[in-house]
């Protein structure tokens, strides 16, 4: 059985979570679900982040999503691919030093690795975007470049595969980029 590992943390958006977690492993996939200083059995909050016609999403309550492993527990050579979530969680568990490590080593390794919406946030602050294609959330867009990647904007229900990285902008793309996450750990 196929191992992921899905970085997440408070306040990470619901659907971009929930989702994720639930269907990948009704395929057959094993998804241990960590968040920096927490340990199997906590939960993170979520948030339900919506598109109301404002100039930016609303964000509204979400559920308590229950971490399955531990994050100290954590090791790179026991996984096949990275998961990493979007919403509000980015903002901080980028300025993890172990997260930026192990997202080092998913990169360089060429195990995939899907990041939705702000997850770009943790790529650009791990340094492994530099001539990279991809998208993310459009608030996030700057991040990428400053970070050396190529950011491109596509509809919210579409991904972007560049070599082992598929990205998308927000969660009405949980559709593609499972497809196409599913697509590179599968080949």
């Amino acid at each position: 059985m196929k191992k992921i590992l899905m970085i997440t943390g408070d306040f990470t958006e619901d659907y971009e979570t929930m989702v994720p977690f639930q269907a990948l492993s009704v395929v057959g996939y094993q998804v241990d679900a960590v968040c920096p200083d927490k340990k199997a059995g906590d939960y993170v909050k979520t948030a339900i982040h919506d598109f109301e016609g404002d100039q930016t999403y609303t964000e509204k309550p979400g559920h308590l999503f229950q971490l399955n492993k531990t994050f100290d527990e954590v090791e790179f050579d026991e996984y096949d691919g990275l998961f990493l979530t979007g919403g509000r969680a980015p903002d901080y568990i980028r300025l993890n030093n172990r997260v930026i490590t192990l997202v080092k080593c998913f990169m360089r390794s060429g195990k995939p690795v899907a990041a939705i919406c702000h997850g770009a946030q943790v790529l650009a602050a791990a340094e492994v975007l530099c001539g990279r294609t991809l998208t993310a959330y459009p608030a996030v867009g700057p991040d990428v470049k400053l970070a050396g990647g190529n950011y491109v904007e596509v509809a919210p229900d579409q991904a972007v595969v560049d070599g082992n990285l598929v990205t998308s902008p927000a969660w009405p793309g949980n559709t593609a980029i499972l497809r196409e996450f599913i697509r590179l750990l599968e080949s």
